[in-house]
């Protein structure tokens, strides 16, 4: 399958970039068989629910080189695996509690020849180490989430905007980020994805 959905709205990918999304079809057709990272209903949407959902974030940022990012809640690899596809020159540190998730992200990394990104099975809170960013796919509420990311950022900013957490959300948000006293700004990925799949999903960004 060719992930096309990719190259409309990311047509400077390189040709390893774009063999990379290509050869993610058949890695997730393979271990999701084995183990359920993805709805079996929406495996046919991988490109566009799943692999370009993440890729919104890249709409919001482009990373620069060096900048580390930790997934949090990472599950099969989301948003994780597609940013650090896109942005090679980054690393990528991919966290979840549930061991056989981890086992999928390191195969499906392994198979189609990611360098820069690690994958642990641990609970985010007891990562003992600091990024520029930290990112997610709507693990839990926003102010819970926020809780475990204490202590986890590095001081100086390197990137168009300051370290933070950059969050993938669905639906109204205004109940759940009232309790926020951090500097908040939410990006509508309609704005840059014109597929209905992403009318109500949003990029969450909480300054640090």
């Amino acid at each position: 399958m060719k992930p096309d959905i990719i190259l409309k709205y990311f047509p400077n990918i390189s040709s390893i970039q774009q063999e990379q999304f290509e050869m993610l079809w058949d890695s997730y057709l393979n271990w999701n068989s084995q183990i359920n990272v993805i709805s079996r209903k929406d495996f046919d949407s991988l490109y566009e629910k799943h692999v370009l959902h993440s890729l919104g974030i890249a709409k919001v940022i482009s990373f620069k080189s060096g900048t580390k990012i930790l997934d949090i809640g990472t599950g099969g690899g989301f948003p994780g695996i597609p940013l650090a596809i896109l942005f090679p020159e980054c690393h990528f540190h991919l966290v979840d509690s549930i061991g056989k998730k981890i086992k999928v992200v390191e195969e499906v990394s392994k198979a189609i020849g990611l360098n820069n990104l690690f994958a642990e099975n641990s609970r985010a809170e007891l990562v003992n180490d600091k990024f520029d960013f930290i990112v997610s796919r709507a693990v839990t509420a926003l102010p819970e989430f926020m809780s475990w990311t204490t202590g986890k950022f590095l001081k100086t900013n390197n990137n168009i905007l300051p370290n933070g957490i950059l969050y993938l959300k669905g639906g109204d948000l205004k109940e759940e980020i009232s309790t926020v006293k951090k500097t908040i700004k939410i990006f509508d990925i309609s704005d840059y994805f014109n597929e209905a799949f992403f009318e109500t999903k949003k990029v969450v960004f909480v300054k640090n």
